[in-house]
């Protein structure tokens, strides 16, 4: 996967909840996730069942208020992709749930699907429609070092 060929032209992502969970608090050390979608650094496609997931979970860790203020904010940037979902691919046995994250993916032409969770592994091994994945970790690497370079 040639990273900086994306960067250039603003990397299309999918994020899993706990990907937008743990990068919103500015304590966070994944906060330069956050703040890349806020900048429209990056490019983050939603639709309408993934936004009501993260205000539902941010909801649930924080409060109210919280939760649909970012909800909000990200309905109204221009560098977030809203969607409509027209199939389900179902590639995902053990966690259906999870598949609105990949249908999500396909439907938005994304790059990258931006996930910890280990029932997205069985993703190698499909090789149509072909979804590529990255752990958090290597994504905020890769944030830090193409949108916040340090001098």
């Amino acid at each position: 996967m040639n990273i900086s060929a994306l960067v250039n032209n603003k990397i299309r992502v999918v994020l899993d909840t706990n990907v937008i969970l743990v990068s919103i608090s500015r304590k966070s050390k994944y906060r330069p996730i956050f703040d890349a979608i806020l900048m429209g650094r990056i490019e983050v496609v939603v639709s309408n069942e993934l936004i009501n997931e993260y205000v539902e979970i941010i909801e649930r860790k924080s409060n109210s208020t919280i939760a649909h203020n970012i909800g909000e904010a990200l309905l109204n940037l221009d560098n977030v992709i809203k969607v409509e979902i027209n199939f389900n691919w179902g590639l995902i046995e053990s966690d259906k749930d999870d598949n609105k994250f990949t249908d999500c993916y396909v439907a938005g032409n994304s790059d990258i699907l931006i996930t910890n969770d280990k029932h997205f592994d069985v993703l190698k091994q499909v090789s149509f429609p072909k979804i590529k994945t990255l752990d958090i970790d290597s994504f905020l690497k890769i944030v830090i070092s193409n949108y916040f370079p340090t001098n």
